[in-house]
């Protein structure tokens, strides 16, 4: 019998809230939005005044006396409140990791804004899925369009508002992973702006620019003031980057059984502002997310590497070839000549491998 590990996966679907139901949905986010900042401020004036540090239980107990005190709380399910105050505690845990770590920014935890808290989460119960309609404590019987199964078991259900207004529920479920049948092929890749992606086997991605396709009719909306047209272009643009992020990771882990990306600091990239909105745009980061948490659940291989040198190292013969942006053609005097992307993604599969131990002469050659 297979050995299968447990994955988890989401499983999202629109809602359709009555004018009611969704006056009381928008109001569970504000409710959830005021406790959050509320507990992010007890936290700051506990370390400003008396150096104490505040963990989620101490906040969660006080939850029955705010519902004395404030009563409009026991309108919102008891989990969902939780929920918030696990949201804060995580938020403070990520902090004090980065601090730790000092691998970036360390970003203390901010307040936030009524418009941009967009989800509340029920995380074992309150919630429930009868006749079609999808049972939400304290908000009533909602329409949903299951447009598919709901495979495991369900662990927490997530209501999202989307900045068009558009509702969906998000279930959060544990899987069986079933591995893929082993596959010995490789690939390293090397995302670009001309071509989304080069492949090591030579191929090429094309580069989508789904922001550039839509740059005029959201410049046009932005000057007339049209702010709901504006937030649906950006909508639809951050659809078609997420559907085709999800179609190529799918095709790669499909394929090959070792995946090596770029190790990208997107941060720093965008700081050439000649580029940034090419670079934001191309949304590589996505595909390595997307492609990342496939391979798990697949049983393949994701291997990030550092990029220094790879466009400018023969993947023949190791030799140092100089070479600026505008030049497209990797010419080496040991006769290796091909395109540039081509070669540095030769050389970030050679680095994925040597991560895995795994000579690259000695590797399957595809």
């Amino acid at each position: 019998m297979a050995d299968h590990k447990i994955t988890e996966r989401t499983f999202k679907f629109r809602i359709y809230p009555s004018k009611a139901q969704t006056t009381r949905l928008n109001k569970t986010l504000a409710f959830c939005c005021e406790l959050y900042n509320a507990g992010l401020q007890e936290r700051r004036d506990a370390y400003r005044l008396e150096r104490k540090s505040i963990r989620y239980v101490e906040q969660a107990n006080q939850l029955p006396e705010i519902k004395e005190i404030r009563p409009e709380f026991n309108e919102i399910h008891s989990q969902v409140l939780q929920d918030v105050l696990r949201r804060l505690d995580k938020a403070f845990q990520n902090f004090f990791r980065r601090v730790k770590e000092r691998k970036e920014k360390a970003g203390f935890p901010r307040f936030r804004s009524h418009k941009r808290y967009d989800s509340f989460t029920y995380a074992q119960s309150g919630f429930a899925l009868r006749d079609g309609k999808l049972r939400l404590s304290k908000i009533g019987d909602v329409r949903i369009k299951l447009h598919r199964p709901i495979e495991g078991k369900v662990k927490t259900l997530t209501i999202t508002r989307s900045t068009t207004g558009k509702w969906y529920a998000c279930f959060s479920v544990e899987v069986e992973a079933r591995a893929l049948p082993k596959c010995d092929r490789s690939v390293g890749i090397d995302v670009g702006l001309s071509s989304f992606c080069a492949l090591s086997t030579g191929e090429q991605v094309a580069n989508p620019r789904f922001f550039r396709s839509d740059e005029k009719a959201l410049a046009k909306a932005q000057r007339k003031e049209k702010r709901k047209a504006a937030r649906r272009i950006h909508e639809r643009i951050a659809n078609r980057r997420r559907d085709f992020a999800h179609q190529l990771s799918r095709a790669l882990v499909s394929m090959f059984g070792l995946i090596a990306f770029e190790d990208l600091n997107i941060k720093g990239m965008v700081k050439n502002h000649c580029l940034a909105k090419s670079i934001q745009d191309a949304a590589w980061k996505q595909l390595i997310q997307y492609t990342t948490y496939k391979a798990a659940d697949a049983g393949r291989e994701v291997r990030t590497v550092d990029p220094r040198g790879t466009s400018q190292r023969c993947s023949a013969c190791g030799a140092i070839v100089v070479k600026d942006l505008s030049q497209r053609i990797h010419d080496c005097s040991c006769g290796l000549r091909l395109d540039r992307d081509h070669n540095a993604a030769i050389n970030i599969l050679s680095l994925g491998l040597q991560r895995l131990g795994i000579n690259a002469k000695e590797a399957p050659s595809f």
